[in-house]
């Protein structure tokens, strides 16, 4: 009989993400931007990791490739942080969970793997969800108004997130020869890193407020929030390392339901039809390109 552990273990990194919404916004209304949250959290992760695997920095020096794959991480993390701070809790998930599909375009371009036309299917499948979730209602009548009617800084960051969340597992998979925590390190460094730069170059234009003064409230939520990313990443390597990559990408779409069902307990927001439906077609291309893997992987 398996053991129910390593599924557990992806559901509790799925719950922690899903509800990271909360904290963030619970720091954002005591005065700390989101991106200064990140940069503060992943200093407080990157600390403990160093801490507890010291070997792990020497590594990561030995592979100059890493700066990319923490950019890159680093970039999924601030765009998805801010978007899910300032804006709908789950139509930036939806967003951001195009990701398997910006996979399929990656790995065409970067790997040199030719879609097949089952994944062009759920290409086109995703994309129309998104179309549904962001296009306005009566675009294509009379008098519309335009396409990017709908838009907002929050869907464009969380698009942005999707495309290098992406870009960061083509990376991963492309660099899976190297130590696994000197790849984690590097990630933590980069999100680090990237909430830094982009916090003061926001600040310098006034596009995000300074870095407030220490405050009890913000402070505790940001520590408390760190332990937990650690504890989701850590639970996150144990069931991936353990299950297959099929089953995995099917379990982690539970995010979606733990941030769709908690925004609407917890924040008010209403699910529309139209974002119910495009939801679907986003979830079900992602379902279906999760088990065309697993299909792959047992042939």
């Amino acid at each position: 009989m398996h053991s129910p552990l390593p599924v557990l273990a992806l559901l509790f990194n799925t719950l922690v993400w899903g509800l990271a919404w909360w904290p963030f916004r619970a720091m954002h209304e005591a005065g700390l931007h989101p991106l200064w949250a990140t940069a503060l959290m992943y200093a407080l992760v990157l600390a403990g990791l160093v801490a507890l695997r010291p070997a792990s920095l020497r590594q990561a020096l030995q592979y100059p490739a890493l700066i990319l794959l923490g950019a890159c991480a680093g970039s999924n993390n601030i765009a998805f942080n801010w978007a899910v701070t300032i804006g709908d809790v789950v139509r930036v998930v939806l967003l951001f969970y195009l990701m398997p599909a910006w996979s399929v375009l990656l790995a065409w371009k970067i790997l040199a793997e030719r879609p097949t036309p089952a994944a062009l299917t759920r290409l086109l499948l995703a994309f129309g969800g998104v179309a549904l979730v962001l296009v306005p209602e009566g675009t294509f009548s009379g008098g519309s108004p335009g396409l990017l009617r709908g838009l907002s800084l929050a869907d464009g960051l969380a698009l942005f997130g999707g495309f290098t969340f992406a870009l960061t597992n083509v990376l991963l998979r492309r660099l899976q020869a190297v130590p696994a925590q000197a790849r984690m390190l590097a990630m933590f460094s980069g999100c680090m890193a990237m909430g830094l730069a982009s916090a003061f170059a926001g600040s310098s234009v006034g596009l995000v407020p300074a870095m407030p003064a220490p405050q009890a409230g913000w402070m505790l939520i940001a520590a408390g929030l760190a332990v937990l990313l650690m504890l989701g990443n850590w639970a996150l390597q144990f069931g991936a390392a353990r299950l297959p990559a099929g089953v995995t990408a099917v379990v982690m779409l539970a995010e979606v339901v733990f941030a769709s069902v908690s925004s609407v307990l917890i924040a008010g927001e209403v699910l529309t039809p139209r974002t119910l439906l495009g939801g679907a077609c986003i979830i079900a291309a992602a379902l279906l390109s999760a088990l065309a893997h697993a299909r792959r992987r047992g042939a």
